[in-house]
């Protein structure tokens, strides 16, 4: 996914990548870059996937969480523009990770340093080398900048050509551009989700161009899909077969019953969902859950009538508070509210109210839930 570094907040400044740049990118990160060591030191042959990978994985193995990986600079704007006339000269990376104190600054140094062992020839003794070793063989640029606003760090690897492999870690930065003037920004963990999980070669094929849902067995699936599902649906992907959907949007619901029974099992588990999904599409929340309330609300076959308004009621009460946090008044022609009488209200004893006339007398029962329209 690319992104427009001016406005990291608004989902607006988002597009996926075409299979085309998806490719570029694919090259990029492929790539076999020389890290030219100072005198004796050999030269290391890297490429921008293995330093990802690698630093990341001792970073999480640390205790630091990694929230994205992001490709910057003039090596993103050749992925999204292939003849842009200003070439590709260095590659910066960047990782968002927390940086509260000290510790954790010399922990990302050590751990980059570090990782640089891996990418030694075979032959060398890696045991009697160091990391301040390292450091004054392969690093050209050490910074670390710790104030009220700015909490990061730099870390360039050494290239005789100019070309230097550039490592940053931001925990946060007041200056928009402070790395670079491209204002675009390539977050790459989809990518590297498919390089650790995947073992046959990226191809068009496995790219969404044309943005279907396809899927198989989903009661096999925990949860069923059913919350991914949706999600795509919001993002205006549509299903390969508008017929077989249906079905399957009915094992997607009895699994996802299945797995999360508990009314509070069902809240804890979609509000975690809005967190780690829309954690910067705060527009988009309203119109997963109405999407997701569709689904549930005429494919569920599983459920006690009870039951399945209670979930419905759950998902009504996330859209509401969803949009009072963005202070949005909705339209009332698609709000259905209902109302359920306290328990007390049915206890014949109970009377709180004055009445100065006897109350009107109904020929058939109300309902336990009303609909206010």
């Amino acid at each position: 996914m690319a992104e427009e570094s001016s406005s990291r907040g608004d989902c607006a400044s988002c597009s996926v990548l075409s299979w085309d740049q998806v490719s570029r990118l694919h090259e990029v990160l492929n790539e076999v870059v020389p890290v030219h060591g100072r005198g004796n030191f050999p030269t290391l042959e890297i490429t921008l996937k293995d330093i990802v990978q690698t630093v990341r994985g001792r970073l999480e193995e640390a205790g630091i969480q990694v929230q994205d990986v992001r490709l910057n600079g003039s090596a993103a704007g050749h992925v999204l523009v292939k003849d842009n006339g200003l070439g590709c000269k260095d590659l910066d990376l960047i990782f968002h990770v927390p940086l509260p104190t000290e510790v954790e600054f010399h922990l990302v140094r050590d751990v980059v340093l570090c990782s640089l062992l891996n990418f030694l020839p075979e032959g060398v003794n890696k045991l009697k080398i160091s990391p301040v070793t390292l450091k004054e063989a392969y690093v050209q640029k050490l910074v670390k900048v710790c104030t009220d606003t700015d909490r990061w760090s730099l870390i360039s690897l050494s290239n005789k050509n100019g070309r230097n492999v550039e490592l940053k870690f931001v925990d946060s930065i007041r200056r928009q551009f402070e790395f670079s003037v491209d204002s675009f920004q390539i977050i790459l963990d989809s990518l590297l989700v498919f390089y650790d999980c995947s073992s046959q070669p990226i191809s068009e094929h496995l790219h969404p161009t044309n943005r279907l849902i396809a899927t198989k067995n989903p009661e096999e699936i925990r949860g069923g899909g059913l919350l991914k599902y949706s999600n795509l649906l919001v993002r205006d992907f549509r299903p390969t077969d508008q017929e077989e959907i249906k079905t399957l949007e009915r094992y997607m619901c009895s699994r996802f019953f299945i797995d999360f029974p508990d009314i509070l099992e069902q809240q804890r588990k979609l509000e975690t969902y809005l967190q780690n999904h829309f954690a910067e599409e705060e527009r988009s929340k309203y119109d997963y859950l109405m999407i997701l309330r569709r689904v549930v609300n005429e494919s569920t076959v599983c459920l006690m009538g009870h039951e399945r308004r209670q979930t419905l009621n759950l998902i009504s009460l996330l859209a509401l508070r969803v949009l009072a946090e963005q202070n949005i008044i909705p339209s009332a022609t698609n709000v259905t509210c209902y109302y359920q009488p306290a328990p007390y209200v049915s206890d014949g004893n109970f009377n709180n109210y004055y009445v100065a006339q006897p109350p009107v007398t109904y020929s058939q029962p109300y309902p336990t839930w009303l609909p206010c329209n």
